[in-house]
């Protein structure tokens, strides 16, 4: 068996206020899964990921990222292995030019300049914003935007692609976009999302969190099908969802 790309296990975290957030997580992926975190406000989503590259060290438990425990000895190299894509896109751009956001983090890994224009020119191919890499990020959509911030992040050749929200506040035509985008990365991803349609559409295998456990762990058609299990967790399927498509392979 190949080393999953993470490994979490029995982590546990809590907030100075004393809010406990995780409890007891445990969660293997392995190197090129594609799955959804799914839980309602609250659930410990966004505290779980920021484990995943080092923003939090858990209290109990343990990280590890293709066997590289998640320490602060490593975290230089876990941050360019685990990109994470915040849900403001505004959060990751702050350079004049898309070009420039995009090389930043490459140029900090010490490439000389020909790799880090190699990196840039296929991050920027790769979200279809390579006519854009002059322009003022400010200047472009929001749609444009995030995909901007999604090649920040695959600039650096990260081995694990953490995405918050990523359809969140799209139009339809920019929501689809993204998603052709995600479908054609051949990476691991860890998709947060509110959005059930999208975790289907992108990812066999889901993970459903509440009050900071893992309560379901199945097939993203299994867990959206559950009625039972959806209404427990305050997650609803959209009105009109077509539930021919929960079992579709």
């Amino acid at each position: 068996m190949s080393t999953p790309d993470i490994l979490v296990t029995g982590v546990s975290f809590t907030y100075p206020d004393g809010h406990v957030a995780l409890e007891g997580v445990d969660l293997t992926v392995e190197r090129g899964e594609r799955i959804a975190v799914l839980g309602p406000n609250g659930a410990g989503k966004t505290t779980l990921i920021l484990h995943l590259n080092g923003i939090y060290a858990p209290a109990r438990g343990s990280v590890t990222i293709a066997g590289l425990p998640v320490i602060k000895a490593n975290l230089g190299e876990i941050r360019r292995r685990v990109g994470i894509v915040f849900q403001d896109p505004d959060d990751q751009l702050f350079m004049p030019t898309v070009r420039q956001d995009v090389a930043f983090g490459p140029a900090n890994l010490g490439l000389t300049p020909d790799e880090i224009d190699a990196c840039v020119d296929g991050a920027l191919r790769a979200v279809g914003m390579e006519t854009r890499a002059d322009r003022a990020p400010h200047h472009l959509s929001f749609g444009e935007r995030r995909r901007v911030a999604l090649a920040t992040v695959l600039s650096m050749r990260p081995d694990v692609l953490v995405l918050d929200e990523p359809s969140s506040n799209l139009d339809p035509a920019s929501r689809r976009e993204l998603a052709e985008i995600l479908a054609g990365l051949d990476i691991t991803i860890v998709l947060v999302t509110h959005d059930l349609p999208y975790a289907l559409q992108l990812c066999p295998r889901s993970v459903l969190l509440n009050s900071g456990r893992v309560v379901a762990d199945d097939g993203t058609g299994a867990i959206l099908g559950n009625d039972n299990l959806l209404a427990a967790n305050r997650l609803e399927l959209p009105f009109g969802f077509d539930d021919r498509l929960l079992r579709s392979p």
